[in-house]
């Protein structure tokens, strides 16, 4: 009988020095070696045409896209759920637990990432635009309320549902995008939630891997 493929995830060969570590496969990597499976990684050109067979498999042409033999997913939090329904260990075997888990793994998409996405934006893109200084004090004080509400949720928990699951790697990667910013420091909480999951092996191998495959170089112009 032949061997069955691995599922892979897609990446991209290279990103600018403040994307490395926050492309959204690692947070695929991350289930993937939290749970001890082998997978297989396709490398995309970061900039280019993609073809019209990627744009079937992720309509809106960003990874990652999950294969998992016929199967084909893409938006990394719907990967993420796929893998802990399908394998035991990133939910919680208590079925109240295993749905907190779900709403914070949609929390961290829904109620906490746009949030700091508009921050991050205004910060990388706009920082030198006269407008910039003003939009960024409301988004500054919607991301503090949106940190303090997960830290008070979290409390002197070490997890968000228990054990450690699919909504700490939303979560934690999520955060992750405040690296640049001084604001999870004000959650004195939060800055050990995310160390506790930082230091967990099978995050340190997925950065590493992820880190690993930035082997392309940056499109002409780039540094202009």
């Amino acid at each position: 009988m032949p061997a069955q493929p691995l599922p892979t995830v897609t990446a991209f060969d290279w990103v600018p020095d403040f994307a490395r570590g926050l492309v959204r496969d690692i947070k695929v990597r991350w289930a993937m070696e939290e749970l001890g499976l082998r997978y297989g990684v396709e490398i995309l050109p970061a900039f280019g045409e993609r073809s019209a067979d990627y744009l079937a498999r992720q309509p809106f042409d960003q990874v990652p896209a999950f294969s998992d033999g016929p199967l084909d997913l893409f938006e990394s939090g719907a990967i993420l759920l796929y893998l802990a329904q399908k394998h035991p260990g990133l939910l919680p075997a208590d079925e109240g637990a295993a749905w907190k888990a779900r709403c914070w793994l949609f929390a961290a998409y829904a109620s906490v990432e746009p949030f700091i996405t508009r921050l991050i934006i205004y910060d990388l893109f706009h920082a030198d635009k006269a407008w910039a200084k003003e939009a960024r004090e409301p988004a500054v004080a919607l991301v503090r309320q949106k940190l303090k509400r997960v830290a008070d949720a979290l409390g002197d928990a070490e997890w968000l549902a228990g054990i450690f699951s699919v909504a700490d790697i939303a979560m934690v990667t999520t955060l992750e995008n405040l690296r640049g910013t001084a604001l999870v420091a004000e959650q004195p909480g939060l800055v050990r939630y995310m160390q506790r999951a930082k230091d967990r092996p099978a995050f340190q191998r997925a950065l590493d891997a992820q880190l690993a495959d930035f082997t392309g170089s940056p499109p002409e112009g780039w540094d202009n």
